[in-house]
């Protein structure tokens, strides 16, 4: 009998998801997708808890998993202490990293993601528990030790294998970052710091998506409907970016943004912690610290990426903004200053004017369903991986909606598994997301340890008449996180430390957005494209017309991205007696290009600042890799299957096990400069003058 039970019967359950197809047949993975989920009730099957954690089938059970995870780890505390160095030191350090790790990373992820309060509020206790045990061992002197007569014994430290190397560095990193080596006193302190700042944090990130209140008279009624109302009051949480109107546009960025001077002190707070902590664990600032082991390795490199780029792109984000002034004349000739406000706003109306995407006319081909198609079939042809549709057991999810994928490689057998929540709930984050929920890893007994991820999106339900259709960007954002998950998926590293994503933020996007490339190429998108109704193709021309108007004031949106990264790179630098918003202002006129409007504080809704502290620049860096493997190993033939195994060998399978710029060298062949990657960037903005040809025969 097969442990695989794939969804084929998931279209019997009412006519309209039958109505929906009239020429073509879903596989197994598109009908799991491409129809809403009948589960019946079950009255047979035992409850099996939440990722089938059998105590979690109640939010009590937390206690459980938490309470037997620091027995767990006690119990390899005491046993790594007394173990001889050698490699098996380095192994009951990821065993206990890992105990903990498996209760810490599924309680962030239902903290935020699951309907039921009890169960959240039971997890944030459980994430406050494990975190302040890891605090605890990061500053043991004990167990520091034992590590350290390990990387101190240089003819052990040379029979180790690479991987258990750097694992063992790695582990040595994160004590000292802590300040293990700090006389009692200081290490106290340092301890202190790092309870603080994780105050502080949580503190800044709950602020910034507050939304700010004003009185509804000092609005002009006709745009009272474009936000919330809370009596006398409107209430504005967004920038609103998108709305035609300019004055809605220009209401909610000054009110949105305006300054709030409790957050502007968290933030200043903040930011001073974290360079006291630096200082005191002996870097010369945050971002020196945060750029240890990166691509990057240090601020002066990231500031030298960053300005280059600027230099590169000088001239067309100059033309960009004419271009935008231009048509907010246009269409406004009464207001044509062209502000912060409007950037992303005429951005896209000249991308829809210039090439025609409007979303309406692509989503009919992007159902749901077939976009997994096309992820199913790509990840065959690259790897010999399937995803297999499996129904969940009993009180194994956190929402009906929920999807559960095996993914299976043709000899490797099971690799893993990826839960997809992807339809919008009040309750869940509103950002696409991904979270690792078990790390993959060597078990003694020759097993390993599978890896289980989250993929989270926010999209639209199924309707009577229609599947879950997706806009090209949403298609795009699917393709970016199952690049994530496959990065979970494909690593087989030894070690759960440095399973799949847990690796350096400069590398870790890499794989994600090489999947955006795979998304654009018509080679890839015409295999699983097709009009929900009639199973026509997408037509080429229209994919040709999609990626070209990505170029389309392109220069601009990087030229954004560089500011928001340089001002990163500062406030995570040698300290100024500046506030943050006056060094804000003094950035924005130097690197971006469009006003700074008075009494506004961008920074404090920027909440990258918490979760990419000094490693923002890192999508930046991370998509010009992306970009020059796409262009030197994919583009010729993006289905080719020894190319897909060198990249699986080359880069995915070692998670964050191997310097990252080794990974990079070997699957290009060459070790890329900042000059190479700023090449890269640039390159993408070039137009592709085919598109025009084909635009002009069709």
């Amino acid at each position: 009998m097969s442990v695989y039970r794939p969804l084929v019967c998931v279209l019997r359950h009412g006519t309209a998801a039958r109505a929906w197809r009239t020429v073509t047949t879903w596989s197994p993975v598109g009908a799991a997708f491409n129809a809403r989920v009948h589960r019946r009730l079950d009255l047979f099957h035992q409850n099996v808890g939440l990722f089938g954690v059998p105590e979690l089938s109640s939010a009590g059970g937390f206690e459980l998993v938490q309470d037997r995870a620091l027995q767990e780890t006690q119990q390899l505390l005491e046993k790594v202490c007394r173990c001889p160095p050698g490699a098996q030191t380095v192994e009951i350090f990821d065993k206990l990293s890992d105990s903990l790790c498996r209760v810490a990373d599924m309680a962030d992820f239902i903290k935020v993601a699951h309907p039921d309060p009890s169960y959240r509020e039971a997890a944030e206790k459980t994430c406050i528990n494990i975190g302040t045990m890891v605090e605890r061992l990061n500053t043991n002197v004990d167990l520091c030790k034992s590590l350290k007569d390990l990387l101190d014994n240089q003819e052990i430290v040379s029979k180790l294998d690479p991987e258990t190397r750097r694992v063992a560095e790695l582990f040595m990193f994160d004590f000292e970052i802590s300040g293990i080596h700090l006389d009692k006193k200081k290490r106290k302190e340092a301890v202190n710091l790092n309870v603080k700042l994780l105050d502080l944090s949580n503190q800044f990130l709950m602020s910034c998506h507050m939304p700010n209140r004003i009185e509804k008279r000092v609005l002009p009624e006709h745009i009272h409907q474009h936000f919330t109302k809370d009596g006398n009051y409107i209430q504005i949480g967004g920038l609103n970016a998108d709305a035609p109107d300019d004055l809605v546009r220009e209401v909610a960025y000054k009110v949105f943004l305006y300054p709030n001077e409790n957050v502007m002190h968290i933030l200043e707070e903040l930011l001073a912690c974290r360079n006291k902590l630096a200082r005191l664990v002996g870097y010369e600032s945050y971002a020196h610290r945060a750029l240890k082991g990166t691509m990057a390795k240090s601020p002066e490199a990231v500031m030298s990426f960053l300005q280059q780029i600027t230099d590169k792109l000088s001239d067309r984000t100059k033309k960009d903004f004419e271009m935008m002034r231009e048509m907010k004349m246009k269409l406004n000739p009464r207001n044509p200053e062209l502000m912060p406000w409007d950037h992303p706003y005429f951005s896209g109306v000249i991308r829809a004017e210039r090439f025609n995407i409007e979303p309406s006319l692509y989503s009919p081909y992007f159902s749901l369903g077939a976009c997994m198609e096309g992820l199913n079939g790509l990840f065959t042809q690259l790897y010999g991986v399937s995803l297999l549709a499996e129904q969940p057991s009993v009180g194994e999810v956190w929402s009906e909606d929920v999807r559960k994928l095996a993914v299976v490689h043709e000899t490797e057998g099971l690799l893993g598994y990826i839960y997809c929540d992807f339809f919008y709930r009040p309750d869940k984050p509103h950002q696409d997301c991904h979270f690792t929920i078990r790390g993959g890893r060597q078990l003694e007994d020759g097993q390993y340890q599978l890896p289980i991820v989250v993929l989270m999106l926010n999209l639209p339900h199924p309707t009577r008449s229609a599947p879950t259709l997706l806009s090209p960007g949403m298609m795009e954002n699917l393709f970016h996180e199952m690049g994530h998950a496959m990065h979970s998926m494909l690593g087989r590293t030894r070690y759960q430390h440095v399973t799949g994503t847990r690796c350096v933020t400069d590398f870790a996007e890499v794989p994600s957005i090489l999947m955006e490339y795979f998304a654009a190429d018509y080679r890839v998108i015409s295999q699983f494209a097709r009009h929900y109704q009639t199973g026509q193709p997408l037509p080429q021309s229209m994919v040709a017309r999609l990626c070209e108007s990505k170029k389309v004031c392109g220069a601009a949106d990087t030229q954004l991205q560089v500011f928001y990264a340089i001002m990163d790179q500062v406030y995570h630098g040698k300290p100024q007696n500046r506030s943050t918003t006056d060094i804000m202002i003094d950035m924005q006129k130097k690197y971006y290009g469009l006003p700074y409007v008075t009494n506004t504080a961008w920074q404090l809704r920027f909440s990258h600042l918490v979760g990419y502290g000094a490693k923002y620049y890192s999508y930046l860096m991370s998509r010009a890799v992306a970009s020059m493997v796409w262009k030197q190993c994919f583009y010729k033939d993006p289905l080719n299957r020894e190319t897909g195994e060198r990249y699986r060998r080359e880069m995915l399978a070692h998670g964050g096990g191997k310097e990252p710029m080794l990974m990079v060298e070997g699957m290009l062949q060459k070790r890329p400069s900042i000059e190479d990657f700023v090449s890269a960037l640039v390159s993408d903005l070039d137009p592709d003058f085919e598109t025009f040809i084909m635009d002009s025969e069709s």
